[in-house]
């Protein structure tokens, strides 16, 4: 296993091919709820790792399943639940993990652990041994793709699906800021690669549960609008995701419906924790709408983090503590 060779500092395209191709044996991660940039760059990473001949495992904590049932289609083989007996010989890749406690797993911060970083959030902490950060990337998944370009890896059409949900996904079907040029150059190689987009489109965005549907009009009743509706919030209670037989990823999309309103600076959607041991907690998304408005800052406030556009954090505050907090860091922006 290769040295350290950037540590707390980014390191060159060069230095991080030269990391994957000196090691032989690879423990891969992502952050903890893991959305469709974390999965798709996880499988792709993992398949492209076993492509260039290396042993690669993937690690996700058991209390992640069942995934977000737009992500089940995905191929887990090589998944682990519980880490390795010779961890400590593996190069742990973390991936889409803005800062090291993102990643739940206590056994893979160890001391003397060498860690990849490869992440594209521009406040990611540069927690790795070595540190692949590249904030204007559209999504952790555009750098997956351009390793494998470097590895000289041929996408198989599993690897280029994998590649693509990260990409679609990131960039709100292309429509975010962050989608730039090197993003619809991505897609079109991996349109040629096998990816039909319909059909993924279809898995992502179609066929959703009816409990989606029926938490989705909790959440739209729910909304409130604040200080001339730059922030337009809403809630959903245990008793919401109770009632409607709702798992706790079928709030995802709500808050695009929020940022879509005439007016809104900030879209903020706050939902309680479920599960064993979650109790008082609230996991709070936000979206910026208004470009001078940088909403990883304010999650940052709250020990979370993210993008300018989308960032999130979880806490214990009130609803009515979490609007007063969110008003005051809008208005300190605006």
């Amino acid at each position: 296993m290769t040295g350290p060779v950037a540590n707390g500092k980014r390191a060159t395209r060069a230095q991080v091919l030269d990391e994957i191709r000196g090691a032989e044996k690879f423990l891969l991660g992502t952050h903890e709820h893991p959305d469709g940039d974390a999965l798709g760059s996880l499988v792709a990473m993992h398949q492209i790792l076993v492509a260039h001949g290396k042993d690669s495992i993937m690690f996700m904590d058991a209390d992640e399943f069942p995934l977000p049932y737009e992500y089940r289609f995905f191929s887990l083989d090589g998944l682990v639940s519980v880490p390795p007996p010779d961890i400590e010989e593996r190069t742990i890749v973390l991936l889409d993990c803005g800062n090291i406690d993102r990643n739940p797993a206590d056994a893979l911060k160890f001391e003397g652990a060498h860690i990849l970083n490869v992440d594209h959030h521009h406040d990611n902490t540069h927690f790795g041994t070595v540190n692949h950060v590249v904030p204007e990337a559209s999504c952790t998944a555009e750098i997956v793709w351009d390793l494998m370009r470097g590895l000289g890896v041929e996408p198989t059409t599993s690897i280029a699906e994998a590649l693509y949900v990260g990409l679609v996904t990131d960039t709100g079907k292309f429509m975010y800021e962050n989608t730039g040029t090197r993003a619809h150059v991505m897609a079109a190689e991996l349109i040629d690669a096998g990816v039909d987009v319909h059909d993924i489109y279809r898995r992502i965005y179609e066929g959703i549960p009816y409990g989606k549907l029926a938490l989705l009009a909790r959440g739209l009743s729910n909304v409130e609008r604040y200080d001339g509706g730059r922030l337009t919030a809403t809630r959903l209670t245990l008793e919401d995701f109770r009632e409607t037989g709702a798992e706790e990823n079928y709030s995802e999309g709500v808050i695009d419906q929020l940022r879509s309103v005439e007016g809104t600076a900030v879209a903020a959607m706050v939902r309680d924790r479920l599960g064993p041991g979650q109790e008082g907690k609230r996991k709070v998304s936000l979206r910026a709408a208004d470009e001078r408005v940088d909403v990883s800052v304010i999650a940052r406030a709250q020990g979370g983090g993210g993008h300018r556009q989308a960032a999130g954090f979880t806490t214990t505050l009130s609803w009515e503590e979490l609007i007063a907090f969110l008003r005051v860091e809008v208005d300190a922006q605006l």
